[in-house]
């Protein structure tokens, strides 16, 4: 049993979302790349190391810890769901509290929208699409993946809190925060067209992650 291919590809991916981060060396890679440039190389590696990642949690040694059951997958099906619309609903959004967040001088903290329930959406639909494919996947190999991503999703919102207090000011930020949570709890950033639009370009990924699931990973997910 060969766990070591599997171990690598975990180290890889520790190494490559922790370096590029770092106040210098994320200072140096902006200055280069430019924030925009800079977050679609860093989402383009961090996909290429989920990608690899999978692989190597499907080449590991197969250890069965439970039996995969009907329910499991209805509940990955309509969860899944979930995670695509607020995925699609808060991906460059002005968010001064998370990472992803574009235009964060136009964040309005009486208006917040989302932001007033969830501080850090994208963390939050990471660990939601991993603690869901824990479920219907019972081997070693991949309860340990998705598990670490789940974890590692949710860390990170402590670590990024403790990032963007240091780059705000830690009385702006709370200051901030506490505008955000005095807010009305339903508020809207943008127009109900936008809202709209966002709204069906989730449900048109998760109809495109059903088409390409079974293409790019030979598991059809439907339930």
């Amino acid at each position: 049993m060969n766990w070591l291919p599997f171990a690598a590809a975990f180290g890889v991916f520790f190494l490559t979302h922790s370096l590029p981060v770092r106040p210098k060396v994320k200072s140096w890679l902006v200055s280069m790349l430019g924030p925009r440039g800079f977050t679609i190389v860093y989402s383009i590696l961090s996909l290429g190391m989920i990608i690899w990642l999978i692989a190597a949690a499907g080449n590991a040694p197969f250890v069965l810890l439970w039996d995969q059951a009907p329910w499991q997958r209805y509940t990955i099906f309509v969860g899944m769901l979930l995670v695509c619309l607020l995925f699609a609903l808060t991906i460059t959004r002005p968010n001064p509290f998370s990472f992803g967040g574009f235009h964060n001088e136009r964040f309005d903290p009486h208006r917040p929208g989302l932001i007033r329930w969830i501080r850090h959406p994208m963390l939050l639909a990471l660990a939601g699409w991993s603690a869901l494919h824990i479920l219907p996947n019972g081997d070693l190999a991949h309860t340990i993946l998705f598990g670490v991503f789940a974890v590692f999703a949710l860390a990170g919102m402590a670590i990024v809190d403790r990032r963007k207090q240091r780059l705000l000011g830690k009385l702006e930020w709370v200051s901030l925060l506490q505008t955000v949570d005095s807010a009305p709890l339903i508020s809207m950033q943008g127009s109900w067209a936008g809202y709209w639009l966002r709204i069906t370009a989730g449900v048109l990924g998760f109809t495109l992650l059903l088409i390409l699931h079974p293409v790019v990973l030979g598991v059809l997910p439907l339930p």
